[in-house]
């Protein structure tokens, strides 16, 4: 990284709004590097701050700290990331989100006719499930989960 000058990390913490603990976190789960000053004290990046905010929101998004490990690791070591790469990795991110998109609104205009039938395999209820066909499709809610009644 061989850096000359940059933020220590209680100036992380301000810029990010996260505790030095969860950055220290961070750093030992190889999200963020920093390097020792003269005196000691972690140095960090001022890219850093922006990954650090996408650990963030990648989070509240659901996505497991394995996976932003991965997209991060993407992202060039040698330098800070320009606009280019930060798009690239979003786009990665665009893909998963709208398939979680595309479920959610699924199971949202599902999940009343399915419970309230009292059983998630039933599309609305026995006379279109008769003798549970979506059972044969596999385990688990099958029309929640994109199956339609006509494969059964």
């Amino acid at each position: 990284m061989s850096l000359k000058k940059g933020l220590r990390i209680g100036r992380i913490a301000e810029r990010t709004g996260l505790s030095i603990s969860a950055i220290r976190f961070y750093e030992e789960q190889g999200l963020v590097q920093s390097e020792r000053n003269a005196t000691g004290q972690r140095v960090f990046q001022h890219s850093d701050i922006r990954k650090l905010s996408f650990v963030m929101i990648a989070q509240n998004l659901g996505f497991s700290l394995r996976e932003i490990a991965q997209a991060l690791a993407r992202l060039p070591d040698n330098r800070a990331p320009t606009l280019k790469d930060w798009e690239k990795l979003a786009g990665q991110f665009e893909t998963v989100l709208d398939q979680r998109i595309n479920a959610l609104q699924t199971l949202r205009e599902k999940l009343t006719g399915c419970i309230g039938c009292g059983c998630l395999s039933l599309d609305r209820c026995a006379l279109y499930n008769a003798d549970d066909r979506a059972a044969r499709l596999g385990t688990g809610p099958r029309y929640l989960l994109g199956d339609q009644p006509n494969q059964a």
